[in-house]
């Protein structure tokens, strides 16, 4: 059946404030808001939006010292207006903020990629042993005393990778792989356990939801390995906005914790950030409800997002069809039995809902195909809803199978959800370039929309081209992790990005 079945993989509580991650605990919704967090009212009533929507914890920028003290006033302005989720203050490349932010955040977020070594400079470099073992001795020389400080204040940490943000150091050794992402952390979990810190929860992110959901698992596994148990976030990072943002994090998202995997959630969405609430609620309402199935041995090895390579394309489609309430687990393991009595046929998957919404189906397809489509499950999928139009459900279908990277019908935008570093106005940018982008109408085209240096160009690692803000007013252009047009002005921004699309599509 599924390559990992935790059913639900039980970690160790981590108390964060007034809320757990973690233990028996149900699964904690998240988000982060993308006000400046010098900006105390703006951010407090964010905040508040974002927990009156159901949101558990808020988590806020804290680009330096400043920011990470007006935790204090923040926290203060949120009383006053009867809010009291948990803070995260969110670190990158500034150890001092995040010991700043330690004193007054119930919960820290760093980077193993940044924290300590370097901001990556994308150059091939070579690391002796003696060289490598050096910089992990770095490494424990800031976090240790970080750590015993978040011990003196009750404060958790989180150590959130993203692909695309790794060091120079892991990346000399491992590349920018699944591997290389674990290792990151692994590294920083190791030195927390020799001085038994335990207040940590791990979140490992990917915009490529077939990366995310193999680096977890990857992960998950090598903690086991280690007689670790820390809790972990989920999250697809930058997957953009409306549907294709919904559905991307549902397939990504929905795939782990079908599969017992995850504590607690984020879906990033380039909308207000209460949006991204509703999706998550949703996600942990449907998973929840489906039991997990008990393991099962797959008789067949799959990769994450590979189709199964059984299938003989020339036998006609073999169908299995379940209900709404059939647990996903039991579907793949009807699908393994028939591969076992030696069944080749393409495998068509179809699913009957009963939603009121778009939307709600979106979440809820997306998450059950995600988890059998990451598990190498069926050649082709349908979506069976009697209160939608067969177009609407075919584009669906669609939709689902090019989040899971198994087929591209359009062009797909990875863009951050927006927070206090961005540099331009994400939501109307990135519509503004999806209208431009999407008229050239060149299938499987990734964009990376990014508001900052922090998400752009490393972290929109999967994209093949990139708009990234540089400055205020100022955004760089990127072909990959190649910068070809930097800090111009936003004006002339989107007819470059335009014109070097076309100088490399001359048929678009």
């Amino acid at each position: 059946m599924f390559p990992y079945n935790y059913s639900r993989r039980r970690s160790r509580p981590v108390r964060v404030g007034g809320a757990v991650i973690g233990g028996d605990a149900p699964v904690l919704i998240q988000s982060m808001t993308n006000t400046s967090t010098l900006d105390t009212e703006g951010s407090a009533r964010q905040a508040k939006a974002i927990a009156d929507a159901g949101g558990e914890l808020v988590r806020l920028t804290t680009q330096g010292v400043r920011e990470a003290s007006n935790l204090t006033a923040i926290k203060d302005a949120m009383h006053a207006l009867g809010c009291d989720v948990p803070l995260s203050a969110d670190v990158h490349f500034n150890p001092k903020a995040a010991f700043e932010a330690a004193v007054t955040a119930e919960k820290v977020r760093i980077n193993p990629g940044n924290f300590v070594d370097a901001a990556r400079t994308f150059r091939q470099l070579e690391f002796t042993d003696e060289e490598y073992a050096a910089e992990i001795e770095r490494i424990r020389a800031s976090l240790v005393p970080f750590l015993a400080l978040c011990r003196e204040h009750g404060t958790a940490v989180r150590l959130g990778v993203n692909h695309g943000s790794l060091s120079d150091r892991i990346m000399s050794r491992y590349g920018d792989t699944p591997a290389g992402m674990v290792e990151s952390v692994m590294e920083f979990l190791r030195i927390a356990r020799e001085v038994n810190f335990n207040d940590i929860v791990i979140s490992i992110k990917a915009s490529n939801t077939v990366v995310m959901v193999e680096t977890v698992r990857l992960l998950a596994h090598e903690m086991e390995r280690e007689g670790m148990d820390f809790p972990l976030h989920l999250g697809v990072t930058e997957a953009g906005d409306a549907e294709d943002g919904r559905i991307k994090s549902a397939v990504g998202i929905g795939a782990l914790l079908h599969e017992g995997l995850g504590d607690t959630i984020r879906v990033s969405l380039s909308e207000p950030p209460e949006n991204e609430i509703p999706v998550a609620l949703l996600l942990r309402e449907h998973v929840s409800r489906r039991a997990a199935a008990q393991r099962v041995e797959s008789p067949v090895e799959v990769l994450p997002g590979k189709s199964r390579d059984y299938a003989d394309k020339t036998l006609p489609l073999k169908e299995f069809v379940a209900e709404d309430s059939k647990e996903i687990g039991q579907l793949a393991a009807e699908i393994d039995e028939f591969v076992a009595g030696g069944g080749k046929n393409p495998v068509l998957i179809t699913i009957k809902y009963n939603c009121e919404t778009l939307d709600e189906l979106r979440v809820r397809a997306g998450a059950d195909f995600g988890a059998l489509l990451m598990s190498g499950y069926g050649s082709e999928i349908r979506v069976v809803d009697a209160g939608f139009t067969a177009e609407e459900l075919d584009r669906l279908a669609l939709d689902i199978l090019q989040a899971a990277r198994l087929r591209f019908h359009k062009t797909e935008f990875i863009a951050c959800p927006s927070c206090g570093r961005t540099l331009f106005d994400l939501q109307s940018t990135l519509q503004e370039v999806k209208k431009s982008v999407s008229t050239l109408g060149i299938k499987g085209l990734k964009i990376g929309v990014m508001g900052c240096i922090v998400n752009g160009p490393g972290e929109m690692a999967d994209a093949d081209y990139g708009y990234v803000g540089a400055g205020p007013g100022r955004v760089s252009i990127y072909r990959g992790k190649q910068l070809v047009t930097k800090n111009i002005p936003a004006a002339e921004a989107l007819p470059a990005l335009i014109a070097l699309i076309r100088t490399d599509h001359p048929t678009a």
